[in-house]
């Protein structure tokens, strides 16, 4: 396997990807009510066009694409091209005409038109970096919304136990992944207001959502 595509894949992923490749439809049955209320609160109108930023293989699509219809449009983005392979698949699985993915890094994509929406699912190197950000924003219409979803250090209770595997996991990330931290989205609140957060699995993990700002 090619340096290149072994440091834009991290050895998780290459993992995964291995032992669900028969199956394009795949996504775990736990997140798929998190995706579905992360979608909901981008509030896209039919004929929308949305951004799904680290899309990864594609698990958000088959609710992006029932949120803006036929006539609206999913522009994925992925720095993996494993993972583009996958999402690819789950494209030509469902007969997508609408979803397309763009295999580069965010700050890297060449991106045209506006968006009603802009989703980061798992995407710590997205949502915590303003390079990243500095390519996507001015994509966004006025008012757009934003939802991001991902790890955090737990504050208390029986999470704060396992902040340390949090902590682990992160390392088999991506080198550019920034570390764990008790608030992952202070860097989204500079560009995005009427913030709303939810934490899940004892802490451990979070989803935010908001609209970008006026003056942003």
């Amino acid at each position: 396997m090619a340096d290149s595509v072994r440091q834009d894949t991290p050895l998780y992923g290459r993992v995964l990807i291995r032992l669900t490749k028969p199956f394009p439809n795949f996504d775990f049955s736990f997140i798929k009510p998190i995706r579905r209320k992360a979608v909901a609160s981008l509030s896209l109108p039919q004929g929308g066009r949305v951004l799904d930023v680290g899309c990864g293989p594609g698990g958000s699509f088959p609710f992006l694409v029932e949120a803006v219809g036929p006539q609206g449009k999913v522009v994925g983005i992925e720095i993996s091209p494993l993972h583009s392979e996958l999402a690819a698949d789950r494209i030509a699985a469902n007969g997508w005409t609408n979803v397309e993915v763009i295999t580069k890094p965010a700050k890297d994509a060449a991106l045209e038109g506006s968006f009603d929406g802009l989703l980061m699912f798992a995407a710590p190197d997205v949502y915590g970096s303003e390079t990243e950000l500095s390519n996507l924003i001015p994509h966004l219409t006025p008012g757009a919304r934003v939802a991001a979803f991902g790890a955090k250090l737990a504050a208390g209770g029986f999470g704060r136990l396992l902040n340390p595997i949090i902590r682990a996991l992160y390392k088999l990330s991506f080198s550019t992944t920034p570390p764990p931290s008790l608030e992952p989205w202070q860097t989204l609140s500079g560009h995005f207001e009427d913030l709303e957060i939810t934490e899940y699995f004892f802490g451990l993990m979070f989803l935010i959502t908001g609209k970008r700002r006026a003056d942003n």
